[in-house]
């Protein structure tokens, strides 16, 4: 299958794409620049299409020629409210327009949206499917934004709403891994907040299985069935670099206010950060958490790797490339 995806050369991008080339499907990228998808791919680089989700002459080149489309490429983290919903949800917005312009050559259409997009679990059900969403952040609300086209194409569709993701060239989790080997660790609140998580190459395969199998049109959650809290989780890495870890738990009173000082900090330098106000309300929820159990039924698909060996996996990776 000839498959065109956005975000290619980003962490999860360049997994996927890896994952596509070994189920033999042929990979056709958008790439903002050369350079970045010879870092990710090396001798092995796709074609590539130049140009970014802004680029509605690229979008439609890259989908003219393309029986199928991965859409990954987002912000997380962004200079202002505006920007991420344009990126987030505008530039998904420009991506299905580029799919309805090429009539009916594109025949699936596999986006990657974010747990944060549902919002935080609740005691009484975990998210699994369809349920009804209520995001807690800007982050969120521009995932959720960027949903609405995607499921109002005429084609079968699949979104899908990954928790916490990490693994091998991931810097977010970087950060956590230095962090807890320097013996010191902070956590927001008490350090009990529930985690579903997914290791890169899961994911990477659940894209390529909802391309191959065809679920129904429909919301679904790729993530590992164990669920860890903050607290484990940063002991859990500390354990694997062979360390131990003392957590410093930070007042739930103090994280507005340092979330304040580190956007405020972000904005007047104009850097994009996670660290900021909109932030607070997902780092004190109770739990971000979701079930796997309704992707596991249309698809053959089944997280295979645990916590512990992911976190080993990436921290063998992290010292190969000396990021450790």
């Amino acid at each position: 299958m000839r498959v065109f995806v956005t975000g290619g050369t980003g962490f999860v991008g360049a997994h996927t794409v890896e994952a596509l080339r070994q189920r033999g499907h042929t990979v056709t990228c958008l790439a903002r620049n050369r350079q970045k998808a010879d870092d990710a791919f090396g001798a092995s680089t796709p074609e590539l299409i130049e140009g970014d989700l802004g680029d509605i002459h690229a979008l439609e080149r890259g989908c003219a020629g393309a029986e199928a489309v991965v859409h990954l490429a987002g912000l997380t983290a962004a200079r202002s409210r505006a920007e991420l919903f344009a990126v987030n949800a505008g530039g998904t917005h420009a991506v299905v327009d580029a799919v309805r312009a090429t009539g009916h050559e594109v025949r699936r259409f596999v986006s990657v949206s974010s747990l944060a997009a549902a919002g935080p679990a609740t005691q009484e059900a975990l998210p699994s499917t369809g349920e009804e969403a209520f995001p807690v952040s800007d982050y969120g609300r521009s995932k959720l934004d960027g949903e609405v086209p995607v499921r109002a194409l005429p084609l079968p569709w699949t979104i899908l709403r990954p928790p916490a993701v990490y693994g091998p060239r991931d810097t977010e989790f970087l950060r956590l891994f230095r962090i807890a080997s320097r013996g010191i660790a902070p956590v927001f609140g008490d350090g009990s907040q529930r985690l579903s998580m997914i290791f890169v190459e899961d994911l990477a395969r659940a894209v390529v299985d909802c391309l191959d199998a065809g679920p129904a049109p429909g919301t679904y959650y790729p993530a590992h069935p164990e669920v860890t809290t903050t607290r484990a989780l940063v002991e859990a890495i500390a354990a694997t670099l062979g360390s131990r870890v003392r957590i410093v738990s930070i007042p739930r009173s103090l994280v507005r206010p340092i979330l304040w000082i580190s956007g405020t900090a972000a904005r007047l330098s104009r850097r994009a950060t996670l660290l900021s106000p909109d932030k607070a309300s997902e780092l004190l929820a109770a739990a971000w958490t979701c079930s796997p159990a309704a992707l596991e039924a249309s698809t053959s698909w089944r997280a295979r790797i645990a916590l512990a060996e992911g976190l080993q996996r990436t921290a063998q990776w992290y010292r190969s490339a000396r990021w450790l």
